[in-house]
């Protein structure tokens, strides 16, 4: 069996964390889907990016077994296999400790919707999970992260279809999307979206969230049925 084609896929997007400024030393990680196969493949634990390579990427299935590849996978490996086993729209994922995004999650705080360029994207605050339960954390942790995700949000009734991006409380950020390409995309732009919404509390603490109008208009203007964003 090739794997070749998702390796390849993650490595060039595991290359790109770095380039957007969304890690440091070997923080993070990407994974790429191929659900046909039931795999994906995702970086090793550990490896600086620049002594990455697509052959180097670990095959692991949904269950978070290792398929193919000599080295350990991520240490982040179960938390993708939970979502990538339950959230079947989903090809690629990302984990950061990008700084803002990271630090609103060190806040556990959900990230309010200040202005368009969030509404652009979400119609919704960014949340931000619970920090996890001690009885979670004491047991298989990194499985546990990705029921802490899905927890979040069955209990605010968000579709993952929709909002691609998630604080994990006391943690770090994690974002997702129908391919690895979109989910670095949706990475990069949660960062920016929680350092513009931490300048604007700076300047203002009692900033107002964005009025419905625009949230409506920015968001269906790229998204809705009768967009027209781009060519």
């Amino acid at each position: 069996m090739s794997y070749t084609h998702i390796q390849q896929a993650a490595y060039e997007a595991n290359m790109q964390l770095p380039k957007l400024g969304l890690v440091l030393f070997t923080f993070g990680n990407v994974s790429a889907a191929d659900r046909g196969l039931g795999v994906f493949a995702i970086k090793p634990s550990g490896v600086p990016y620049d002594e990455l390579s697509p052959d180097k990427m670990v095959i692991v299935d949904f269950d978070g077994n290792t398929v193919q590849g000599s080295l350990r996978p991520s240490s982040d490996t179960k938390t993708h296999a939970v979502l990538y086993k339950y959230w079947e729209g989903i090809g690629g994922i990302v984990h950061s400790h990008s700084t803002y995004a990271t630090a609103w999650a060190q806040s556990q705080r959900d990230i309010p919707i200040f202005g368009t360029t969030h509404a652009d994207h979400n119609t919704v605050d960014i949340p931000c999970a619970p920090p996890m339960s001690d009885e979670m954390i004491k047991g298989n942790y990194e499985y546990e992260t990705g029921f802490q995700i899905m927890n979040c949000f069955n209990e605010r009734k968000l579709d993952y279809r929709e909002v691609e991006m998630v604080l994990v409380g006391n943690h770090a950020p994690f974002t997702w999307g129908k391919t690895p390409e979109k989910a670095v995309y949706n990475s990069a732009v949660l960062e920016s979206v929680a350092q513009m919404a931490y300048l604007t509390e700076q300047i203002n603490g009692n900033a107002p969230r964005l009025k419905d109008a625009l949230i409506k208009k920015h968001y269906e203007r790229k998204h809705g049925p009768d967009s027209y964003y781009g060519q």
